[in-house]
Parts: structure tokens; sequence; C-alpha cells
């Protein structure tokens, strides 16, 4: 079990699925917005690491996450909702907004409309990913369909199930785990995103990610 969750879920193995996932939407991320090195960006819900590790650098990244993070060279790290930042951190002068696999974890609709927001006051280019609902296999679980059961027997499976990232012994654990992820789908995408072009990426034809772009 150990080696199948490295091949498939380890973002530090150069050969996972993740990795190579990631690289790829990189790649679409890099040909998006070309002058990347040139830009100050603002990530929401993002981490200094993500950027320390990134093939390409921009000239500074500002970094809202609800944990304390330490900041980096070229990254500067703020605590804060990245669906109520501080007055301080919308108004600076950005010229993109990043949010990679976050506007799921935020609380429903409501919530989501708020980071919308954000990402909308914040700047005028946006690059917002998110995985899509309807993918066969759950990336947080990475189980099949666990998405679409019952909140009981999702609890219940994040008990039993220890491929992916959510296996936990402790019912509470479990039950706030479940609670804080709510996959959204294409017409929801479109919705909160009206002007933006949503790419999709793809596995096996499928739809295994959205990204609402903005460039």
């Amino acid at each position: 079990m150990d080696r199948l969750t490295a091949r498939v879920v380890n973002t530090q193995s150069e050969g996972s699925l993740s990795t190579r996932a990631r690289k790829g939407r990189w790649r679409k991320f890099a040909e998006t917005f070309p002058n990347l090195r040139d830009m100050r960006v603002l990530d929401l819900g993002g981490t200094p690491n993500y950027w320390r590790n990134a093939p390409e650098m921009p000239s500074h990244v500002t970094v809202l996450n609800l944990e304390s993070l330490e900041s980096a060279d070229g990254v500067t790290a703020i605590r804060g909702d990245a669906c109520n930042p501080p007055d301080a951190v919308v108004s600076a002068d950005y010229d993109l907004v990043v949010s990679n696999s976050v506007i799921e974890h935020v609380g429903g609709h409501a919530q989501r409309a708020r980071l919308v927001d954000v990402v909308h006051r914040a700047a005028d280019r946006h690059w917002v990913q998110t995985p899509y609902r309807y993918f066969p296999i759950e990336p947080h679980w990475m189980a099949p369909g666990i998405q679409f059961l019952p909140f009981e027997a999702r609890v219940r499976a994040t008990m039993l199930w220890k491929f992916g990232h959510r296996h936990t012994d402790d019912r509470q654990k479990a039950i706030n785990s479940v609670n804080e992820i709510d996959l959204i789908g294409l017409t929801q995408m479109h919705t909160y995103f009206p002007q933006s072009t949503i790419w999709c990426e793809r596995k096996l034809g499928l739809i295994k990610s959205m990204v609402a772009i903005r460039a």
C-alpha cells in the first residue's frame, strides 16, 4: 500500500501521477502567462514551498494562508482568510491571482462566492484551479466515487480507507475532513467565472480538474 501510495499521490516523488499532473498544469500555466518573471502574484491559499520548487519564479509572490508560514526569497507569507483577507493585501498592486485546489475547501457556496470576489478585486488576471467533482476518483481520498456517498458513509470510509491523504482513526477528525471538502462541477465554475476561459485538464478523456483562466 505504501509503495502504491507513493507512486500515485506522493507529490515529492518525481514519478508519481500527482507530480506528473502538476507538471502538466505548470506547462499550461507558463504558456498562459509567458511574462510570469515580471509579475507580482497573489496566491490565495498557497505556500512559499510551492513557489520555491516552481520551475519559474515571478517577480514577487504574496501568499495568503490560514496557517502561519515562513516567508522565503521573493515570497511574502501572510496569515489570513482568503475569503476575507486584510484590505491591505487585496489593495496591493498585483498582476495575477493564483489559487490551486482551494475553492473546494472554503465551505460552501457563500464562501466560494467571497473567494471569487477577492480574485476579481485583486487583479485583472487569474488562474483558479480545482478538482472536477465528477471525475471517477476523488482526489483527496483517492477513492472511486466517495464524493457521491452519504455523509456517514464518507466518514466511515475516511476511517477505513488508507489510500490518499485523508485516513484517520479519529471519528471527529473524519467528520471534519468530510465537512471540509465540497467539490464543484463545470456549471458552477462557469457561474463563478463567467468572463473567464475554463480550461479542462483531462485524464483518459475525462475531465480531471478545471482552471478558470483570465489572461
